[in-house]
């Protein structure tokens, strides 16, 4: 059984992992929290006293580290004696910190594909430009490594395992549908890290369509859904992280990602990226200072986790999967609503950090129990949904599904 967790990362979904951390620490044990900033980890750690969240009396230490040196993260690892890591920082630190996993023997557990900072939508499928190389290594030192175990990607791969494996015999099309319908009460914010936000809707939306990677332009693409309790939701297909495993583990099946967008947002959107301002290459400036636009964008914009207190209404998340059963046409959308309110109520986040920290956090429980802990990468898909989404069932995250028989909860117990 593997103990002692290391978080790293200190924004909004770090805060909720920290909480669920806490209120699981009777298996997870002693916890641990790094970023550069140390004062940003004792900030998580002091709203986590303040909730009174730890299960059981234990530790909760704030350290500081520089998450791109590979060095440092494994001697903070082997300093704390964690066994199971929770990458909750940027993206851009992934390969870093896997590193430092395979190099101790850690557990490893992220939540979004590894990106170079220069880099943009980089040739499909993504995880085979950085994660995936490390897959020869982590099973040679019997490595467990979970990617993408978030909620999209990560709760929606575990959907679309259950579809496979409980509700649908041939699978001809997975679209994951992703809307927000919550408001914030700010003029334009992006609910994470605004550089991440933007870096996804700049370049190419790739979707896996009749066997092949297809191109579009974002918001070329849009459609009306018709959602349970958010109701008729636009959505436009756009590139995201789960597309990229899903379509290796399922080559037969076409898989999109969609997600909403009101026309404020696109129209913000257009003219910062019109301007150059979304633009993540150097510019001079007339003083002959050198910025990188997309980082003068975040600087301005609010902290995503500064949103939480204000933040109204619910999301909705969920597999829409198609295909047959018994040789006849068939259906289901796996999903989940949550509450921004009642995020901020027991975490004090909104609810996008909530949905997205919750699930990695039910991984590292698995992987210290035994059942996740396969000694090998794989992405959520990999593995038997039903322990997962049971567990998120009892962590906030219901899991619901509506179909031939209409629309229910399902239990996993």
């Amino acid at each position: 059984m593997k103990r002692n967790v290391l978080i790293i990362g200190a924004g909004g979904v770090a805060q909720v992992v920290a909480h669920k951390c806490a209120q699981n620490n009777d298996v997870l044990g002693e916890l641990h929290i790094a970023s550069r900033t140390v004062s940003k980890c004792e900030a998580i750690i002091e709203s986590v006293d303040e909730k009174g969240a730890m299960k059981v009396p234990g530790t909760f230490t704030a350290h500081a580290v520089d998450a791109t040196d590979t060095a440092a993260v494994a001697a903070l690892i082997r300093q704390t004696g964690c066994q199971i890591v929770i990458n909750v920082g940027s993206a851009f630190v992934n390969k870093y910190v896997l590193d430092a996993c395979i190099e101790t023997g850690a557990a490893y557990i992220d939540t979004a594909i590894h990106e170079e900072p220069d880099k943009i939508c980089e040739t499909p499928p993504w995880y085979a430009n950085y994660e995936w190389k490390k897959r020869e290594a982590c099973a040679e030192k019997g490595v467990t490594a979970v990617l993408g175990a978030g909620f999209d990607p990560g709760v929606v791969n575990a959907y679309a395992r259950l579809a496979a494996d409980d509700y649908i015999d041939e699978i001809s099309s997975i679209d994951i549908v992703d809307i927000n319908a919550g408001s914030h009460g700010k003029y334009f914010a992006t609910n994470f890290d605004p550089e991440i936000n933007f870096r996804e809707f700049t370049g190419s939306v790739y979707a896996w369509q009749g066997g092949e990677w297809t191109e579009n332009k974002m918001f070329e693409v849009g459609r009306e859904w018709d959602l349970p309790v958010v109701g008729t939701q636009k959505a436009y297909m756009s590139g995201h992280d789960e597309i990229h495993s899903l379509a290796s583990n399922y080559p037969k099946a076409d898989v999109r990602f969609w997600m909403g967008f009101g026309d404020h947002y696109i129209n913000v959107f257009t003219v910062l990226k019109n301007l150059g301002l979304l633009s993540e290459q150097p510019v001079k400036t007339a003083e002959g200072q050198e910025v990188i636009p997309l980082k003068v964008v975040k600087a301005v914009l609010p902290d995503p986790a500064s949103l939480a207190p204000g933040y109204t209404g619910k999301t909705c998340i969920g597999d829409l999967v198609k295909g047959t059963k018994d040789g006849k046409p068939a259906e289901v959308f796996i999903y989940n609503v949550a509450d921004h309110k009642d995020a901020y109520n027991e975490v004090g986040s909104q609810g996008i950090s909530y949905t997205a920290g919750v699930p990695p956090v039910a991984a590292a429980i698995l992987i210290a129990k035994g059942d996740w802990d396969v000694g090998k990468m794989v992405n959520v898909e990999e593995l038997d949904p039903h322990p997962f989404l049971g567990l998120l069932n009892h962590m906030g995250l219901q899991t619901s599904i509506r179909d031939a028989d209409g629309e229910r909860e399902l239990s996993f117990d």
